[in-house]
């Protein structure tokens, strides 16, 4: 990033350090933490269903066991297709589908009148869980570079108290109301996530790499007034525009250096 004079150009990162991590930065770690609960709360709950789906449903050891397989190949497929999309279409429309794919099916599931719609749409519950990376994604990308090991590990800790929180509903909902409210009540935080699904920015630096500038530094102007800090002045780049600057520079390097070689070798053989 440059001094202060007009050709001084800064990138997302550049951006984000001056931001620093503030309020903006702890309601965009909220919203992303509540997926996380709700994708461990998700997982969760396997281990409690499974067993009471066996007996009423007179399952083998083997049908209830893929219960729990076929959530893991819906995430097989899951974690590359939502990537592509949210690499085309942009972090918050990729989350805001997993979200949509997770809760029908998740919330649907508690109505499954039989042991082969339960495989199905818990595989399609799969599906949406994979794309959880999409929203670690998008919450990095609005993170300083130098706290992002920091707050990283601080958003997988919110997997744990979903996790507790599964178990808590469990305690308290299966012994009286049975498996299906279970399953309808661990849907309640994917719902959460559409309902302030229209508050989520969508990251920067996507909006950035996509030559989206202006909505880009719209995005930062908000950070900057919410934390209390100023935007760099300059112009906002992407890393691509960097990238392909410095490989700029590189190559006229070599050409000069290729001539004066040149120069040298005519000079001294002449």
């Amino acid at each position: 990033m440059g001094g202060g004079g007009g050709g001084d150009t800064f990138t997302v990162d550049d951006a984000l350090l001056t931001l620093g991590f503030g309020k903006y930065q702890y309601f965009v770690l909220a919203y992303a933490a509540l997926a996380w609960v709700s994708e461990a709360m998700e997982m969760m709950l396997l281990s409690f269903i499974g067993p009471v789906l066996k007996r009423i449903w007179r399952l083998s050891a083997k049908e209830q066991s893929l219960i729990t397989s076929v959530v893991f190949i819906g995430m097989l497929v899951g974690a590359y297709s939502w990537g592509v999309i949210a690499d085309k279409y942009g972090r918050r429309k990729g989350f805001l589908m997993t979200a949509l794919v997770t809760t029908s099916a998740g919330f649907m599931s508690s109505f499954s009148p039989n042991y082969a719609t339960l495989l199905v749409l818990r595989c399609v519950v799969g599906i949406g869980l994979g794309g959880g990376p999409v929203l670690c994604s998008w919450l990095l990308e609005f993170i300083p570079p130098p706290n992002r090991g920091t707050w990283m590990v601080v958003f997988q800790a919110f997997w744990t108290v979903g996790a507790i929180f599964e178990a808590s509903i469990a305690w308290a909902v299966m012994p009286t109301l049975g498996w299906r409210w279970l399953l309808a009540f661990s849907s309640i935080p994917s719902f959460g996530l559409l309902i302030f699904y229209l508050c989520t920015p969508e990251s920067p630096r996507y909006l950035c790499l996509n030559g989206k500038i202006k909505e880009a530094m719209t995005i930062l102007d908000r950070i900057a007034k919410v934390n209390g800090t100023e935007v760099p002045s300059g112009t906002l780049v992407s890393d691509d525009d960097v990238v392909a600057a410095c490989a700029g520079h590189k190559v006229k390097a070599e050409e000069t250096e290729d001539v004066n070689y040149k120069d040298v070798f005519i000079t001294t053989f002449a």
